[in-house]
């Protein structure tokens, strides 16, 4: 089965809770995969022949969380096109705020300008109507799994 990393953005721990349980089904299914909490470059760099997962919240004004913004630099900064690589994204926010998941559609965004491949459609997850997003995170995730390869 696949080998996956978990990479999380989370200010109050929503997202890495998401991520935990996708770790967790994941597991279920035969995956292993690792959850990185303070993802790190080398990390990522280890996935990018297997399958990256970020999950991420947003803060601000559409604004990656602190956690993960070091990793997004580094990608950004020091790896360019990466077509090798294959992803999922689950994006949390709040539709109140005018950058709804704007995190994670800059993640998006900037992996799609690297030539990655994107596995299934990204995941978006209001606050405001899921109080607790992995009641919708891990149906998409179960789906996701079987998409790896």
């Amino acid at each position: 089965m696949a080998e996956v990393g978990i990479f999380v953005g989370t200010v109050y721990g929503n997202a890495l809770l998401v991520a935990e349980e996708a770790q967790a089904i994941l597991s279920e299914q035969g995956h292993q995969a690792v959850v990185f909490e303070d993802p790190e470059l080398a990390d990522w760099q280890h996935y990018r022949q297997h399958y990256a997962l970020v999950v991420t919240s947003t803060t601000g004004q559409g604004d990656l969380p602190d956690s993960i913004v070091p990793l997004f630099q580094a990608i950004k900064d020091k790896l360019g096109y990466q077509p090798e690589l294959h992803y999922g994204l689950v994006a949390l926010g709040d539709s109140s705020y005018p950058q709804f998941c704007g995190g994670g559609k800059q993640f998006d965004a900037l992996l799609q300008e690297q030539g990655a491949q994107r596995v299934g459609e990204v995941l978006t997850i209001d606050a405001g109507e899921h109080p607790e997003p992995e009641t919708v995170a891990n149906p998409w995730v179960e789906h996701w799994g079987t998409l790896l390869k």
